[in-house]
């Protein structure tokens, strides 16, 4: 009897992670599949046939094409900052105040990050307005930041760091007898990228890529604040569906849109499962 208590001892440890998983994920999942086959109290797929209104699927598309180019955009500079940061001293003030930074700023984001850019890009914003003193440039245009393109920059922002932080341990498991290895075979640099780095690289890249889109296609309060009219994505569609004065009576069709949005997210983590896997085959 002692014994399968000891034993039941490191399980009690897991006890509030699983409490926590229960409420803030298992729950309100189970409430929003439960809901989406919902319509006045009655089981209904009412709600799952409107995802293919022209509204909804231009919107699903909105959203698919801002999480693609900031996450593309947001790898490929994180990716070159992080290399910067592993050619470095493991233990230099480079890497220290570059992984400090990229962990503030991968959390810079919602009301604060949206208003940052108005200030400095909106139409009186600070570079718009050095840019029409100095230059003679609108940069404001016809506000393109609050539009889709907009919405790519700012998103960007917070991709970069995150990128930086999930790419760098396999930047730092390279080794450098690797390196050695072919150069001592007569390899040159791009030889080396081309059969060996960049082929063990590669899954951890496109891993990361994927893990910046769920984390575009998932982002909200950055996007409500910047956005005050209409809704371009499907984050501020389900707003819509729950807040809207005008048109009543459609939360069941938020649940459907949140649905689909647990879809994507769902096969886009379980791809970055699968190369996250691969990936760590060489890292051990």
């Amino acid at each position: 009897m002692g014994r399968r208590i000891r034993r039941l001892v490191p399980v009690l440890g897991l006890v509030p992670f699983f409490g926590y998983l229960t409420i803030f994920l298992l729950i309100p999942t189970v409430a929003v599949v439960v809901g989406a086959f919902v319509e006045n109290d009655r089981a209904s797929l009412s709600n799952i046939r409107a995802l293919g209104d022209g509204v909804v699927m231009r919107t699903l598309w909105h959203s698919i094409v801002l999480s693609a180019e900031s996450a593309v955009i947001g790898a490929v500079l994180g990716a070159v900052l992080a290399y910067a940061v592993v050619t470095g001293r493991p233990d230099g003030l480079l890497r220290r105040s570059v992984t400090s930074a990229c962990g503030v700023l991968a959390q810079f984001g919602g009301v604060t990050l949206a208003f940052a850019f108005i200030a400095t890009l909106g139409f009186s914003g600070v570079v718009t307005e050095a840019g029409r003193d100095l230059l003679g440039i609108d940069l404001f245009g016809n506000g393109w930041l609050f539009g889709l393109n907009g919405l790519t920059l700012v998103y960007t922002y917070f991709q970069i760091p995150l990128m930086v932080i999930v790419f760098l341990p396999s930047l730092d498991g390279m080794r450098v007898q690797w390196r050695e290895a072919a150069e001592s075979l007569g390899a040159s640099t791009w030889q080396f990228w081309r059969y060996i780095a960049g082929p063990l690289l590669l899954p951890a890249f496109l891993g990361s890529m994927l893990l910046l889109f769920a984390n575009a296609f998932a982002a909200y309060a950055t996007a409500a604040a910047l956005v005050s009219q209409g809704s371009p994505i499907l984050p501020l569609l389900i707003r819509n569906a729950l807040t809207s004065e005008i048109v009543l009576g459609q939360s069941h069709l938020a649940f459907a849109l949140a649905l689909d949005m647990i879809v994507v997210v769902v096969i886009v983590m379980t791809l970055y499962a699968l190369l996250l896997r691969r990936t760590s085959r060489w890292l051990r």
